[in-house]
């Protein structure tokens, strides 16, 4: 077997994608991992907002979502 090249094509580089078609998915998953911050972890030491009024807005949804709270 023979290291000759089938063909001399080139591969293209990919066009850079521009930051304006970006920033929206990232707000978006930014502000997903906000959420899924206030529903998951705000509670006792890792939480930010002093009470439990965040606690209680979330409440039925860390149920639905799996996460235990008490």
């Amino acid at each position: 077997m023979s290291d000759t090249a089938i063909g001399s094509h080139a591969i293209p580089s990919p066009a850079p994608i521009p930051v304006r078609e970006i920033a929206p998915w990232l707000v978006l998953g930014l502000l997903m991992l906000l959420a899924l911050y206030f529903v998951g972890a705000e509670e006792g030491a890792t939480s930010i907002i002093p009470g439990m009024y965040v606690h209680e807005w979330v409440h039925d949804s860390r149920h639905l979502l799996g996460f235990p709270c008490h």
